[in-house]
Protein backbone atom coordinates (compact mmCIF):
# COMPACT_ATOMS: atom_id res chain seq x y z
CA UNK A 1 0.00 0.00 0.00
CA UNK A 2 2.82 2.39 0.92
CA UNK A 3 4.74 1.66 -2.31
CA UNK A 4 1.62 2.25 -4.41
CA UNK A 5 1.06 5.62 -2.75
CA UNK A 6 4.73 6.52 -3.15
CA UNK A 7 4.52 5.85 -6.90
CA UNK A 8 1.77 8.47 -7.13
CA UNK A 9 3.94 11.15 -5.54
CA UNK A 10 5.80 13.52 -7.85
CA UNK A 11 8.96 15.29 -6.65
CA UNK A 12 9.69 18.60 -8.39
CA UNK A 13 11.25 21.98 -7.83
CA UNK A 14 9.54 24.49 -5.55
CA UNK A 15 7.43 27.06 -7.42
CA UNK A 16 7.05 30.22 -5.31
CA UNK A 17 4.12 31.40 -7.41
CA UNK A 18 1.87 28.49 -6.40
CA UNK A 19 3.48 26.38 -3.66
CA UNK A 20 3.64 28.86 -0.78
CA UNK A 21 0.35 27.95 0.88
CA UNK A 22 0.93 24.20 0.51
CA UNK A 23 4.41 24.39 2.01
CA UNK A 24 3.15 26.45 4.95
CA UNK A 25 0.44 23.86 5.59
CA UNK A 26 3.01 21.03 5.74
CA UNK A 27 5.17 23.12 8.10
CA UNK A 28 2.14 23.67 10.33
CA UNK A 29 1.26 19.97 10.40
CA UNK A 30 4.82 19.07 11.34
CA UNK A 31 4.90 21.55 14.22
CA UNK A 32 3.40 19.25 16.81
CA UNK A 33 5.52 19.17 19.93
CA UNK A 34 5.58 16.43 22.59
CA UNK A 35 2.56 16.51 24.87
CA UNK A 36 3.22 18.47 28.07
CA UNK A 37 6.71 19.57 27.00
CA UNK A 38 8.19 22.80 25.76
CA UNK A 39 8.72 22.86 21.98
CA UNK A 40 10.47 25.29 19.65
CA UNK A 41 8.65 26.47 16.52
CA UNK A 42 9.95 28.44 13.55
CA UNK A 43 8.15 31.12 11.55
CA UNK A 44 9.82 31.54 8.14
CA UNK A 45 8.08 34.90 7.64
CA UNK A 46 6.41 33.78 4.42
CA UNK A 47 9.67 32.83 2.67
CA UNK A 48 10.10 29.02 2.43
CA UNK A 49 13.65 29.30 1.05
CA UNK A 50 14.86 31.97 3.49
CA UNK A 51 17.36 29.61 5.13
CA UNK A 52 19.15 28.75 1.87
CA UNK A 53 18.64 31.71 -0.46
CA UNK A 54 21.89 33.42 0.64
CA UNK A 55 24.01 30.37 -0.26
CA UNK A 56 26.03 30.25 -3.52
CA UNK A 57 23.75 27.52 -4.95
CA UNK A 58 20.50 26.20 -3.51
CA UNK A 59 17.43 24.13 -4.36
CA UNK A 60 14.11 23.32 -2.74
CA UNK A 61 12.12 20.26 -3.77
CA UNK A 62 8.48 19.55 -2.97
CA UNK A 63 6.66 16.21 -3.03
CA UNK A 64 3.18 16.45 -4.52
CA UNK A 65 0.37 13.91 -4.51
CA UNK A 66 -2.45 15.04 -6.75
CA UNK A 67 -2.61 18.75 -6.00
CA UNK A 68 -1.49 18.41 -2.39
CA UNK A 69 2.04 19.06 -1.21
CA UNK A 70 2.99 16.34 1.28
CA UNK A 71 6.70 16.93 1.81
CA UNK A 72 9.72 19.08 1.00
CA UNK A 73 13.46 19.32 1.37
CA UNK A 74 16.02 22.10 0.99
CA UNK A 75 19.68 21.92 0.03
CA UNK A 76 22.59 24.18 -0.76
CA UNK A 77 26.17 23.85 -2.02
CA UNK A 78 29.33 25.78 -1.18
CA UNK A 79 33.11 25.40 -1.14
CA UNK A 80 34.71 25.04 2.31
CA UNK A 81 37.92 24.00 4.03
CA UNK A 82 38.03 20.26 4.71
CA UNK A 83 41.63 20.01 5.89
CA UNK A 84 45.06 21.56 5.55
CA UNK A 85 48.50 20.79 4.19
CA UNK A 86 51.95 22.35 4.33
CA UNK A 87 52.62 24.92 1.62
CA UNK A 88 55.55 24.09 -0.64
CA UNK A 89 54.97 26.76 -3.23
CA UNK A 90 54.24 30.36 -2.28
CA UNK A 91 52.60 31.19 -5.59
CA UNK A 92 50.20 28.25 -5.57
CA UNK A 93 49.51 28.85 -1.90
CA UNK A 94 48.34 32.36 -2.72
CA UNK A 95 46.00 31.06 -5.41
CA UNK A 96 44.45 28.53 -3.04
CA UNK A 97 43.96 30.49 0.12
CA UNK A 98 44.39 34.15 -0.84
CA UNK A 99 46.95 34.54 1.94
CA UNK A 100 49.82 36.97 1.64
CA UNK A 101 52.74 34.99 3.02
CA UNK A 102 56.36 35.91 3.55
CA UNK A 103 58.60 34.22 0.95
CA UNK A 104 60.61 32.62 3.75
CA UNK A 105 57.52 31.04 5.32
CA UNK A 106 57.13 27.87 3.27
CA UNK A 107 55.88 25.76 6.18
CA UNK A 108 52.62 27.60 6.87
CA UNK A 109 49.59 25.27 6.67
CA UNK A 110 47.23 26.17 3.84
CA UNK A 111 43.60 25.08 3.43
CA UNK A 112 42.43 22.21 1.29
CA UNK A 113 39.03 23.08 -0.15
CA UNK A 114 36.17 20.83 -1.17
CA UNK A 115 32.65 21.31 -2.48
CA UNK A 116 30.16 20.33 0.20
CA UNK A 117 26.36 20.19 0.18
CA UNK A 118 24.03 20.71 3.10
CA UNK A 119 20.53 19.26 3.58
CA UNK A 120 18.04 21.06 5.80
CA UNK A 121 14.33 21.59 6.25
CA UNK A 122 13.21 18.03 5.44
CA UNK A 123 9.49 17.84 6.23
CA UNK A 124 7.03 15.01 5.65
CA UNK A 125 3.32 15.46 6.32
CA UNK A 126 2.25 13.13 9.20
CA UNK A 127 -0.27 11.40 6.92
CA UNK A 128 2.49 10.38 4.48
CA UNK A 129 5.21 9.13 6.81
CA UNK A 130 6.71 5.62 6.88
CA UNK A 131 6.26 5.31 3.12
CA UNK A 132 9.84 5.97 2.07
CA UNK A 133 9.09 9.55 1.02
CA UNK A 134 11.88 11.02 3.13
CA UNK A 135 14.40 8.68 1.51
CA UNK A 136 13.06 9.58 -1.95
CA UNK A 137 13.48 13.30 -1.30
CA UNK A 138 17.00 12.86 0.07
CA UNK A 139 18.06 10.75 -2.92
CA UNK A 140 16.74 13.27 -5.45
CA UNK A 141 18.44 16.12 -3.61
CA UNK A 142 21.71 14.16 -3.61
CA UNK A 143 21.37 13.68 -7.39
CA UNK A 144 21.32 17.47 -7.76
CA UNK A 145 24.34 17.73 -5.46
CA UNK A 146 26.33 15.32 -7.64
CA UNK A 147 25.28 17.06 -10.86
CA UNK A 148 26.70 20.27 -9.42
CA UNK A 149 30.01 18.79 -8.35
CA UNK A 150 29.47 18.36 -4.61
CA UNK A 151 31.90 15.87 -3.11
CA UNK A 152 30.25 15.54 0.30
CA UNK A 153 26.80 16.02 1.79
CA UNK A 154 25.99 16.66 5.45
CA UNK A 155 23.03 17.31 7.70
CA UNK A 156 22.55 18.72 11.19
CA UNK A 157 19.96 17.39 13.61
CA UNK A 158 19.32 17.09 17.33
CA UNK A 159 21.22 14.14 18.75
CA UNK A 160 18.00 12.86 20.35
CA UNK A 161 15.96 13.12 17.13
CA UNK A 162 16.05 9.35 16.65
CA UNK A 163 13.82 9.28 13.56
CA UNK A 164 16.05 11.73 11.69
CA UNK A 165 19.28 10.06 12.79
CA UNK A 166 17.93 6.64 11.79
CA UNK A 167 16.85 7.87 8.34
CA UNK A 168 20.22 9.36 7.47
CA UNK A 169 22.55 6.81 9.10
CA UNK A 170 20.61 3.59 8.45
CA UNK A 171 18.94 4.30 5.10
CA UNK A 172 20.86 7.11 3.42
CA UNK A 173 24.43 6.06 4.17
CA UNK A 174 25.51 8.97 6.36
CA UNK A 175 27.98 8.65 9.24
CA UNK A 176 28.00 10.55 12.52
CA UNK A 177 30.61 13.24 11.98
CA UNK A 178 30.75 16.15 14.44
CA UNK A 179 28.95 17.04 17.68
CA UNK A 180 29.08 20.83 18.12
CA UNK A 181 27.27 22.70 20.89
CA UNK A 182 24.59 25.34 20.37
CA UNK A 183 24.99 28.02 23.05
CA UNK A 184 22.09 30.39 23.68
CA UNK A 185 22.04 33.40 25.98
CA UNK A 186 18.96 35.51 26.79
CA UNK A 187 18.85 39.23 26.05
CA UNK A 188 18.13 40.96 29.36
CA UNK A 189 16.15 44.14 29.88
CA UNK A 190 19.35 45.84 31.08
CA UNK A 191 22.54 46.46 29.15
CA UNK A 192 25.62 44.40 29.90
CA UNK A 193 28.33 46.56 31.46
CA UNK A 194 31.45 46.55 29.31
CA UNK A 195 34.95 46.23 30.75
CA UNK A 196 37.00 49.41 30.66
CA UNK A 197 40.10 47.30 29.98
CA UNK A 198 38.90 46.14 26.57
CA UNK A 199 38.55 48.08 23.32
CA UNK A 200 36.07 46.79 20.75
CA UNK A 201 36.61 47.74 17.12
CA UNK A 202 34.11 47.26 14.30
CA UNK A 203 35.99 46.09 11.22
CA UNK A 204 35.14 46.96 7.65
CA UNK A 205 34.26 43.95 5.45
CA UNK A 206 37.68 44.09 3.66
CA UNK A 207 39.53 44.23 7.01
CA UNK A 208 37.39 41.39 8.37
CA UNK A 209 38.00 39.27 5.28
CA UNK A 210 41.76 39.80 5.48
CA UNK A 211 41.84 38.81 9.14
CA UNK A 212 39.72 35.70 8.61
CA UNK A 213 41.64 34.50 5.58
CA UNK A 214 45.03 34.94 7.25
CA UNK A 215 44.17 33.46 10.64
CA UNK A 216 41.21 31.10 10.20
CA UNK A 217 41.13 29.82 6.61
CA UNK A 218 42.35 26.36 7.73
CA UNK A 219 39.46 26.03 10.21
CA UNK A 220 37.12 23.19 9.30
CA UNK A 221 34.12 24.35 7.20
CA UNK A 222 35.63 27.81 6.59
CA UNK A 223 33.67 29.16 3.55
CA UNK A 224 35.74 29.97 0.47
CA UNK A 225 33.33 32.84 -0.24
CA UNK A 226 33.76 34.47 3.17
CA UNK A 227 33.71 37.85 1.41
CA UNK A 228 30.11 37.24 0.28
CA UNK A 229 29.10 36.37 3.84
CA UNK A 230 30.68 39.48 5.32
CA UNK A 231 29.15 41.78 2.68
CA UNK A 232 25.65 40.31 2.99
CA UNK A 233 22.91 42.71 4.15
CA UNK A 234 22.18 40.37 7.08
CA UNK A 235 25.69 40.71 8.46
CA UNK A 236 25.51 43.13 11.38
CA UNK A 237 29.29 43.47 11.54
CA UNK A 238 32.62 41.95 12.56
CA UNK A 239 34.04 43.00 15.92
CA UNK A 240 37.55 42.71 17.31
CA UNK A 241 38.38 42.89 21.04
CA UNK A 242 41.86 43.95 22.16
CA UNK A 243 43.37 45.22 25.43
CA UNK A 244 42.67 48.94 25.71
CA UNK A 245 46.34 49.91 25.86
CA UNK A 246 47.38 47.77 22.87
CA UNK A 247 46.53 50.24 20.07
CA UNK A 248 49.22 52.78 19.26
CA UNK A 249 47.86 56.26 19.86
CA UNK A 250 44.47 54.59 20.30
CA UNK A 251 44.03 54.32 16.52
CA UNK A 252 43.12 51.32 14.36
CA UNK A 253 45.55 51.00 11.45
CA UNK A 254 43.90 48.09 9.63
CA UNK A 255 44.12 44.30 9.74
CA UNK A 256 47.37 44.16 7.79
CA UNK A 257 49.19 46.27 10.37
CA UNK A 258 47.38 44.51 13.23
CA UNK A 259 48.39 41.03 12.09
CA UNK A 260 52.02 42.05 11.59
CA UNK A 261 52.26 42.96 15.29
CA UNK A 262 49.22 41.65 17.19
CA UNK A 263 48.69 42.20 20.92
CA UNK A 264 49.31 39.38 23.38
CA UNK A 265 45.60 38.49 23.42
CA UNK A 266 42.67 39.29 21.14
CA UNK A 267 39.39 37.82 19.92
CA UNK A 268 37.08 38.32 16.96
CA UNK A 269 33.54 37.38 15.95
CA UNK A 270 30.89 38.35 13.41
CA UNK A 271 27.14 38.80 13.90
CA UNK A 272 24.31 37.65 11.62
CA UNK A 273 20.79 39.06 11.87
CA UNK A 274 18.52 35.99 11.90
CA UNK A 275 15.61 38.15 13.07
CA UNK A 276 15.01 39.32 9.49
CA UNK A 277 15.05 35.72 8.20
CA UNK A 278 12.91 33.79 10.68
CA UNK A 279 11.34 34.06 14.14
CA UNK A 280 11.24 31.45 16.88
CA UNK A 281 8.64 30.71 19.53
CA UNK A 282 8.56 28.39 22.55
CA UNK A 283 5.19 26.70 22.99
CA UNK A 284 3.75 24.38 25.60
CA UNK A 285 4.59 26.51 28.65
CA UNK A 286 2.14 26.67 31.54
CA UNK A 287 0.53 29.94 32.60
CA UNK A 288 2.66 29.89 35.76
CA UNK A 289 5.89 29.74 33.73
CA UNK A 290 4.72 32.56 31.48
CA UNK A 291 3.82 34.71 34.46
CA UNK A 292 7.16 34.04 36.14
CA UNK A 293 9.08 34.96 32.99
CA UNK A 294 7.10 38.17 32.55
CA UNK A 295 7.68 39.13 36.18
CA UNK A 296 11.47 38.68 35.89
CA UNK A 297 11.53 41.03 32.89
CA UNK A 298 9.47 43.67 34.69
CA UNK A 299 11.73 43.56 37.76
CA UNK A 300 14.87 43.55 35.62
CA UNK A 301 13.73 46.61 33.69
CA UNK A 302 12.64 48.47 36.83
CA UNK A 303 15.81 47.68 38.81
CA UNK A 304 18.62 47.14 36.25
CA UNK A 305 21.32 47.72 38.88
CA UNK A 306 20.34 44.39 40.48
CA UNK A 307 21.48 42.55 37.34
CA UNK A 308 18.73 39.95 37.74
CA UNK A 309 18.72 37.07 35.20
CA UNK A 310 15.44 37.89 33.50
CA UNK A 311 13.80 35.29 31.25
CA UNK A 312 13.37 36.61 27.68
CA UNK A 313 9.97 36.79 25.99
CA UNK A 314 10.37 33.43 24.27
CA UNK A 315 6.70 32.45 24.61
CA UNK A 316 5.82 34.72 21.73
CA UNK A 317 7.71 35.07 18.42
CA UNK A 318 11.23 36.41 18.95
CA UNK A 319 14.31 37.04 16.86
CA UNK A 320 17.96 36.24 17.46
CA UNK A 321 21.43 37.41 16.56
CA UNK A 322 23.83 34.61 15.60
CA UNK A 323 27.52 34.92 16.42
CA UNK A 324 29.87 33.18 13.98
CA UNK A 325 33.53 33.26 12.98
CA UNK A 326 34.61 33.12 16.62
CA UNK A 327 38.35 33.06 17.09
CA UNK A 328 41.25 34.55 18.99
CA UNK A 329 44.76 34.14 20.28
CA UNK A 330 46.58 34.59 23.57
CA UNK A 331 46.12 33.73 27.26
CA UNK A 332 43.29 36.26 27.70
CA UNK A 333 41.45 35.41 24.47
CA UNK A 334 38.50 33.91 26.38
CA UNK A 335 38.13 37.13 28.39
CA UNK A 336 38.23 39.13 25.16
CA UNK A 337 35.52 36.82 23.79
CA UNK A 338 33.35 37.42 26.86
CA UNK A 339 33.58 41.17 26.22
CA UNK A 340 32.58 40.66 22.59
CA UNK A 341 29.57 38.58 23.64
CA UNK A 342 28.51 41.38 25.99
CA UNK A 343 28.77 43.85 23.12
CA UNK A 344 26.63 41.61 20.90
CA UNK A 345 24.08 41.28 23.72
CA UNK A 346 23.72 45.08 23.79
CA UNK A 347 23.39 45.21 20.00
CA UNK A 348 20.69 42.51 20.13
CA UNK A 349 18.86 44.42 22.85
CA UNK A 350 18.81 47.52 20.65
CA UNK A 351 17.71 45.37 17.71
CA UNK A 352 14.75 43.91 19.59
CA UNK A 353 16.03 40.33 19.75
CA UNK A 354 15.15 37.82 22.47
CA UNK A 355 18.36 35.76 22.45
CA UNK A 356 21.93 35.65 21.20
CA UNK A 357 23.18 32.29 19.92
CA UNK A 358 26.25 30.62 18.51
CA UNK A 359 27.45 27.12 17.61
CA UNK A 360 30.96 25.90 18.42
CA UNK A 361 33.00 22.73 18.28
CA UNK A 362 32.79 20.52 21.35
CA UNK A 363 36.44 21.27 22.20
CA UNK A 364 36.42 24.98 21.26
CA UNK A 365 39.11 26.71 23.41
CA UNK A 366 37.08 29.94 23.67
CA UNK A 367 33.94 28.17 24.87
CA UNK A 368 34.56 29.22 28.47
CA UNK A 369 34.26 32.87 27.46
CA UNK A 370 30.82 32.53 25.84
CA UNK A 371 27.96 33.33 28.28
CA UNK A 372 24.97 31.01 27.88
CA UNK A 373 22.08 29.43 29.73
CA UNK A 374 22.16 25.64 29.84
CA UNK A 375 18.36 25.48 29.90
CA UNK A 376 18.23 27.27 26.53
CA UNK A 377 21.26 25.63 24.94
CA UNK A 378 21.84 22.32 23.19
CA UNK A 379 24.82 20.58 24.73
CA UNK A 380 25.26 18.33 21.71
CA UNK A 381 24.05 18.87 18.17
CA UNK A 382 24.79 16.12 15.65
CA UNK A 383 26.24 16.54 12.16
CA UNK A 384 26.20 13.52 9.86
CA UNK A 385 28.18 13.34 6.61
CA UNK A 386 28.28 11.24 3.45
CA UNK A 387 30.85 10.96 0.69
CA UNK A 388 29.05 11.37 -2.64
CA UNK A 389 31.60 10.07 -5.14
CA UNK A 390 35.05 8.65 -5.71
CA UNK A 391 36.97 11.38 -7.57
CA UNK A 392 38.01 14.09 -5.12
CA UNK A 393 39.95 17.33 -5.03
CA UNK A 394 41.06 16.59 -1.47
CA UNK A 395 43.40 13.74 -2.29
CA UNK A 396 46.03 14.91 0.17
CA UNK A 397 43.48 14.74 2.99
CA UNK A 398 41.76 11.51 2.07
CA UNK A 399 38.21 10.74 3.13
CA UNK A 400 36.95 13.72 5.12
CA UNK A 401 34.22 11.63 6.74
CA UNK A 402 36.94 9.69 8.57
CA UNK A 403 39.08 12.65 9.64
CA UNK A 404 39.60 13.63 13.26
CA UNK A 405 37.81 16.78 14.47
CA UNK A 406 39.80 19.95 15.06
CA UNK A 407 39.53 22.23 18.05
CA UNK A 408 37.35 24.73 16.16
CA UNK A 409 34.71 24.72 13.49
CA UNK A 410 33.39 27.54 11.29
CA UNK A 411 29.58 27.53 11.33
CA UNK A 412 28.16 29.30 8.28
CA UNK A 413 25.41 31.71 9.43
CA UNK A 414 23.56 31.25 6.15
CA UNK A 415 22.64 27.72 7.24
CA UNK A 416 21.95 28.14 10.95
Amino acid sequence: MGEERLDRIVVRGFDPSKDGAGVEEVERRCEVGPSGKLSLFTDLLGDPICRVRNSPAFLMLVAEMGEEIVGMIRGCIKTVTCGKRISRNVKSNYSISYNVIDNNDLSKPVPVYTKVAYILGLRISPSHRRMGLGLKLVCQMEDWFRQNGAEYSYIATESDNHASVKLFTDKCGYSKFRTPSILVNPVFAHRVTMSSRVTIIKLTPPDAELLYRRRFDTTEFFPHDIDSVLKNRLNVGTFLAVPRDSLKFGLWAGSDRFLSDPPESWSVLSVWNCKDVFRLEVRGASRAKRTFARTTRIVDKAFPFLRLPSVPAVFRPFGLYFMYGLGGEGPRAAKMMKALCGHVHNLAREGGCGVVATEVASREPLKSGIPHWKMLSCAEDLWCMKRLGEDYSDGSVGDWTKSSPGLSIFVDPREF
